[in-house]
């Protein structure tokens, strides 16, 4: 009788260990999916599922060559994902170390200093529109953007729409180029930006888009864009492009994407902020 009883509690403890195993498995694929949703990633993942699939069906018609080929492909395959997933796998271990995978932005500003920074964000991209003054803005988030501040020329000035504007005036030496916002600053003007090769940006689309997804493919920093041949505003974020939105849409995302952080300390620890 009381081996029956320890019997029955072995099995219970199983299942349920059974079930947080699988639950946290489940945890981890959806904290991936997130990671990569909206990425290229996706796409290649189809590929993966494909070659799973045309794996089973060539093993089981029994066609040895094709067996072959598909298992060299598998083999293979754990070095390749690393290579091609190298944004993704580096964003996730970003976002890992920084423990943004397990809860939602913070915002350390008042609603008040937020409202007040996004109207003159706003109100400069309007200006610049309405002239097709070109201009090319990111947003640092939790991933750190230091390797792209550096190549650009320090402001480190507190954020109005006169500054903005004035930095993108043509033929002044701060124009050409990216300008980085830090929290309730603009950190950086000129910086250089990595351009996207994607097939899917338009070719009558010009570099500062290009850079623009570009720096989404590798951070997860949110863009605008103003084009300088039409005056049409563009977002960026998470490898996608977003074309020819409205001023009302802009200062939505802007509400959702541009979190103004606190002032990073330094010395900060090991998961500070750069």
């Amino acid at each position: 009788m009381q081996m029956d009883s320890v019997l029955g509690n072995f099995t219970t403890a199983t299942i349920i260990t059974s079930i947080v195993d699988l639950l946290i498995v489940w945890y981890v694929i959806y904290l991936l999916m997130t990671v990569m949703k909206g990425t290229k990633a996706i796409q290649l993942i189809k590929g993966i599922f494909f070659i799973l699939i045309g794996r089973s069906i060539s093993n089981y018609f029994d066609l040895t060559t094709t067996t072959q080929m598909f298992d060299t492909v598998l083999e293979w395959g754990f070095l390749a994902i690393i290579v091609i997933f190298q944004p993704e796998l580096r964003r996730a271990l970003e976002q890992l170390g920084r423990g943004s995978l397990f809860r939602t932005n913070g915002n350390g500003s008042s609603t008040s200093e937020h409202d007040k920074l996004r109207e003159a964000m706003v109100k400069s991209v309007r200006y610049m529109a309405k002239r097709r003054i070109g201009a090319l803005i990111v947003f640092e988030r939790e991933t750190g953007l230091k390797d792209y501040i550096e190549t650009g020329i320090p402001i480190n000035g507190n954020i109005s729409s006169e500054l903005l504007i004035n930095i993108f005036i043509p033929n002044t030496p701060l124009h050409d180029g990216a300008m980085i916002i830090q929290g309730n600053q603009i950190a950086t003007a000129a910086s250089y930006l990595p351009l996207s090769d994607s097939n899917k940006i338009a070719k009558n689309l010009g570099t500062r888009h290009r850079a623009a997804v570009g720096i989404s493919e590798v951070t997860d920093a949110f863009t605008v864009v103003v084009s300088e041949e039409t005056g049409n505003i563009s977002v960026s974020y998470d490898s996608n492009l977003t074309k020819e939105i409205t001023l009302e849409e802009l200062d939505d995302l802007l509400k959702t994407h541009w979190h103004i952080l606190p002032p990073v300390k330094e010395g900060g620890g090991l998961f500070a902020r750069k």
